[in-house]
């Protein structure tokens, strides 16, 4: 079938990509030149495993790129909506890229004849499909819904293993006003094993939310106990492994650590309490969950203050940029708030990652980035561990190169040691 995709970020890009890969021909649509140009050119506009050799395979074959809409709709037969839906000020979900999507996809339907169908893939609060997009689809073509399809898609993307998460899903869900709409939408992933579950837009919109929501509040639980077991001188993992064991709990995301951090938990946690106030209800759960992922980096730098004393001119080391392993993506990592704190502690800092320094520069130019763990450890009275990516878990003869080793892990990376003194977040 013939595919437009609206928005090259990380899951238009990749569900571009993916759908390249079930035999689709897909258009993608941004109004940044740069990025048209990259995938044209069978380049990456972001970072994520597998994408480069994806967009390779298929750029100028069945994967190509525009700035114009009109001739993206044209030539495809269904629309999916992957623009960005940030926080605003106030925590709240922001619309307005995806009201500029849906008046350009209007407007760009207006003159088309054959039947065609908008789908939102954006992560949207419940509603947004029938009484936001929808509304401004009719109001900028002309027609009715009727005339043309509407449907709800969210994804379940993990970033790093987005690639895999969409060509080996566990779930599908299609939300859509009618019959027919819903089955072209269902009918796109028939390549896959899976199973699609089909509801209406607000069901489908509230699934993707639940399922963050209930992640998040897995790991802020985790947290909260690892806080506890701290006080306690209890292994707050040995505590977790067994209670994994159950399986109405099961062992994944169980580990207590720095906190949660990403373009998905922060943002959805935060746009469903708002939601939900708005329809006046206080969310008492989610919002502690969001009160306790906001405590966990504080607590990394009073540990440090613990055993340092002032931070005043004193070197220290963070390792790990990314809000997780196997990403360049910065967004809510929990080590911008850590770093922020020790600036304004007036601690130097010297700062690793594999593949997030360029991205954190962005934020903090007056910190040394360097290009590796020693390079950073070098000279350092401390050392936080921030990201959970492998080679952390290898350091060893680096840490001698440190002026006082004093490690202070946030993701249980290492086990305790003779050659540093080693302190665990919650454990």
């Amino acid at each position: 079938m013939r595919i437009s995709v609206i928005g090259t970020g990380y899951v238009g890009t990749v569900s571009a990509a993916c759908f390249a890969e079930l035999g689709h021909s897909v258009i993608c649509v941004d109004i940044d030149s740069s990025k048209i140009d990259q995938i044209n050119a069978g380049i990456p506009p972001i970072y994520e495993d597998g994408l480069s050799e994806l967009l390779e395979k298929h750029a100028g074959k069945r994967l190509s790129a525009t700035s114009d809409y009109d001739f993206a709709v044209t030539n495809s037969d269904v629309s999916f909506i992957c623009v960005g839906t940030p926080s605003d000020s106030d925590g709240n979900i922001d619309l307005g890229i995806v009201k500029a999507a849906s008046a350009s996809l209007g407007d760009a339907l207006k003159n088309k004849k054959d039947y065609h169908v908008v789908v939102v893939k954006s992560t949207v609060v419940p509603e947004t499909t029938e009484k936001v997009v929808l509304p401004i689809i009719e109001e900028h073509s002309g027609k009715k819904v009727g005339d043309f399809g509407i449907a709800m898609n969210p994804e379940f993307l993990r970033e790093g293993k987005a690639i895999y998460d969409f060509m080996n899903p566990d779930k599908i869900v299609v939300g859509s006003l009618d019959e027919s709409s819903g089955g072209i939408v269902a009918s796109l992933y028939s390549g896959l094993d899976c199973a699609v579950t089909r509801t209406n837009p607000r069901t489908a919109e509230m699934i993707k939310y639940v399922n963050n929501s209930f992640l998040a509040t897995k790991i802020s639980f985790s947290n909260e106990i690892g806080n506890i077991c701290k006080k306690l001188g209890i292994d707050t993992y040995e505590v977790m492994s067994a209670v994994g064991n159950d399986f109405r709990i099961g062992p994944h995301f169980l580990n207590a650590g720095a906190g949660f951090g990403g373009s998905c938990f922060p943002k959805d946690v935060k746009a469903l309490i708002g939601k939900a106030r708005e329809i006046g209800y206080e969310p008492e759960l989610l919002s502690s969950v969001i009160a306790v992922n906001e405590k966990q980096p504080s607590m990394m730098v009073a540990l440090l203050k613990n055993k340092l004393g002032s931070l005043k001119g004193k070197k220290i080391a963070v390792l790990g940029l990314a809000f997780k392993n196997d990403t360049d993506d910065i967004r809510e990592s929990r080590s911008v708030p850590v770093i922020k704190e020790l600036l304004d502690n007036n601690a130097e800092i010297s700062a690793y990652d594999p593949m997030a320094n360029e991205n954190m520069a962005r934020i903090f130019k007056n910190i040394e980035y360097h290009d590796s763990a020693a390079g950073a450890l070098h000279g350092a009275e401390a050392c936080l561990i921030m990201t959970e990516w492998d080679e952390f878990k290898t350091l060893g003869k680096e840490f001698t190169v440190m002026k006082n080793r004093l490690v202070i892990d946030g993701r249980h990376m290492l086990a305790s040691r003779d050659d540093i003194e080693y302190v665990g977040l919650c454990w």
